[in-house]
């Protein structure tokens, strides 16, 4: 491995890169290295005072310390953004891309195979994955989430150097896998909670509400759910409805005027087979009653005459219509239902 040397490094990470398909991942990996190409173009950085790492959805720049690192932090703070913007403008919504970006200093080392290695550039590598810059993102309007070591907020961004503003950096302590660390963030910092938020949804895994003192938990849109000593509906499983009971094989009907296409019947009819048909039966709207006329209405009024052929349904049927005999004075004819 060769002797550490002193760099300023730059990082910057795609937005939930691995959501994209392979010919969207190859199109954004261009148009990464565009637009901090022509960040470092802007800055005055020549191609030959820094190194580039290839991270697949990421890309680090070893930039030689003779470089200014205000200057570089100029361009990062207000070229990389318009950049981005120049790019997205003339995308599609699937080629559009928002960045993470993190700036530090410190000492890295080649390996034997080419490799950059070292523990501030594993620091800067935790920032950049930290869930509050990513929270941090998520949070802003615009496309990209900048965030300092605290070397570089001691040594530039506190001085207020022209075109670097101090007051717009804060001071958060971010949590990586190898423990608390600070770190200084252009814009404001995420509430907590909301770093944490989203990790365990993109994992896909499944997290129960605690419930607090009162016994109840929060529900999914923020109201509460009751706890198992309110016993309140909102935790009651919902009620399981009993199978509907099966008639027996046939055709029934339950209510109305049965209609059917094809004929009219008229009067009680005996089938051979022991079938039977009370009242009439209309058939096909050829010839057939009138809607208006086919509909339940009870017993028919009594008449003094002969009655006229009734269309409603008796008291005890369903379906047919009863008919009344002539002079009935409340007592079945022989149309009605036995």
């Amino acid at each position: 491995m060769n002797d550490p040397v002193n760099r300023t490094m730059l990082l910057v990470d795609i937005e939930r890169f691995s959501d994209r398909d392979d010919v969207e991942q190859a199109f954004l990996r261009r148009m990464l290295y565009d637009v901090v190409d022509r960040t470092m173009e802007r800055a005055g950085i020549d191609e030959t005072l820094r190194l580039r790492a290839d991270q697949g959805d990421s890309v680090m720049e070893f930039i030689d310390p003779n470089v200014s690192v205000p200057q570089l932090l100029r361009s990062v703070v207000s070229e990389l953004p318009a950049q981005l913007r120049a790019v997205n403008r003339m995308a599609s919504s699937a080629a559009q891309m928002r960045l993470r970006a993190v700036v530090a200093t410190g000492f890295i080392a080649l390996d034997e195979r080419g490799i950059w290695v070292g523990s501030d550039l594993n620091h800067a590598c935790r920032l950049l994955d930290a869930d509050l810059l990513r929270a941090a993102l998520r949070e802003r309007p615009g496309d990209v989430a900048l965030c300092v070591s605290q070397s570089v907020y001691a040594g530039i961004v506190r001085h207020d150097h022209p075109g670097i503003p101090a007051e717009e950096f804060h001071e958060a302590i971010l949590a990586t896998k190898n423990g608390p660390l600070p770190a200084w963030l252009l814009g404001p910092v995420p509430a907590p909670g909301q770093a944490a938020a989203v990790p365990g949804a993109v994992a896909g895994a499944a997290r129960t509400p605690v419930p607090d003192a009162s016994g109840e938990r929060p529900g999914p849109a923020g109201g509460a759910q009751a706890g198992p000593s309110g016993g309140g509906p909102a935790c009651a499983p919902a009620p399981v409805a009993a199978p509907a009971a099966q008639p027996p094989a046939g055709v029934h009907f339950t209510g109305g005027a049965p209609v059917f296409g094809g004929s009219f019947v008229m009067g009680d009819q005996h089938g051979v087979s022991g079938g039977r048909v009370v009242g009439d039966v209309v058939m096909g709207g050829a010839g057939g009653l009138p809607r208006s006329a086919r509909t339940s209405g009870g017993p028919a009024p009594e008449q003094d005459g002969p009655a006229p052929e009734q269309t409603g349904t008796g008291p005890d049927t369903a379906g047919p219509r009863a008919r009344r005999s002539p002079g009935a004075s409340g007592d079945a004819g022989e149309g009605a239902p036995r």
